[in-house]
């Protein structure tokens, strides 16, 4: 089994920057992609960005250019620092895991990003 721990999230005013942190621990294989999807009140989650273990990332349109993931592969942690925010980023931010060996996937239990001034 996979645990997912995230920490960062926060009330933060437009134009502002959060970072948030996910630490997995557990029975974690070499090869996995991690990501951040986001899920804000009566909307479906949707993909934020991802990395693999190799460091390719991918992101959501939206974000491109004020997001940034990374990967700390000694620590099993990544990493979202978020950049000019917005307040339509206003969300749960949930950490995914997903296995290349198992194609077993993990989700953390969110954590609140509010954009307000």
């Amino acid at each position: 089994q996979v645990q997912l721990v995230e920490s960062g999230g926060g009330l933060v005013q437009p134009g502002g920057s959060l970072r948030l942190s996910c630490a997995a621990s557990g029975s974690i294989s070499s090869r996995n992609v991690l990501g951040w999807y986001r899920q804000a009140p009566g909307e479906q989650r949707a993909l934020v960005a991802t990395i693999t273990s190799r460091g390719t990332t991918n992101y959501a349109e939206s974000v491109k250019g004020r997001f940034t993931i990374s990967r700390d592969n000694a620590k099993n942690t990544v990493y979202l620092q978020m950049n000019s925010l917005k307040p339509e980023d206003t969300a749960v931010y949930y950490c995914h895991m997903i296995s290349l060996l198992s194609y077993r996937a993990y989700w953390g239990q969110g954590t609140q990003v509010t954009v307000s001034s």
